[in-house]
């Protein structure tokens, strides 16, 4: 099962040097997902991501970071609808419905499979047919998922699982982010 870390909203200080700790310890991907961050602190984030990494990074914002980074991967959503030019990445998309997980993506999050532990209030009902429905292999479970949860999630052909609110909470210290993603990581 792969797993998938999203950033919180808003960027961190520390955050190249946990990224790059958590996808040493296991993580498949980092998406860097800042809807207000700007195009210099984002560059900077990525800057500080050693080349070796960096092609399991994923954008939601900011395509055109693409020129300098090629090899970063996308998240096509609501914001961002269209792979620029020059991308040689991989290409994910963030879908609400089942029937959006059909459309063309290397992978996709199907959220919230869960009510949002980030975003009060945030939930969907997917029925037992609809996620057992779900495109094998491409689907990554995103929304409430939890160490606890993980099991639960391996009934439904997903692929992997995304991991947000989970692991971050506001002023989470480095120490327990890692031990957060560990706990995740063991119910691979």
């Amino acid at each position: 099962m792969r797993i998938i870390v999203i950033t919180p909203e808003s960027p961190r200080n520390d955050e190249a040097e946990l990224s790059v700790a958590m996808l040493k310890m296991g993580v498949d991907r980092i998406h860097l997902r800042h809807p207000g961050c700007g195009v210099a602190q984002l560059r900077n984030i990525i800057a500080n991501i050693p080349l070796k990494f960096r092609s399991r990074v994923t954008l939601h914002d900011h395509f055109e970071l693409v020129r300098e980074f090629p090899d970063i991967g996308l998240n096509l959503n609501s914001r961002n609808l269209d792979i620029p030019a020059g991308a040689e990445g991989i290409v994910s998309r963030s879908c609400h419905t089942v029937d959006e997980t059909f459309l063309p993506a290397d992978y996709c999050l199907l959220s919230p499979v869960f009510p949002s532990i980030s975003k009060s209030g945030y939930c969907h009902d997917f029925s037992e047919p609809e996620l057992m429905s779900l495109p094998p292999g491409k689907v990554v479970a995103l929304g409430g998922v939890t160490s606890e949860r993980i099991p639960l999630l391996k009934r439904y052909p997903f692929a992997g699982v995304a991991v947000l609110g989970s692991v971050w909470t506001e002023n989470t210290n480095k120490a327990t982010v890692l031990s957060n993603i560990a706990a995740i990581i063991e119910q691979k």
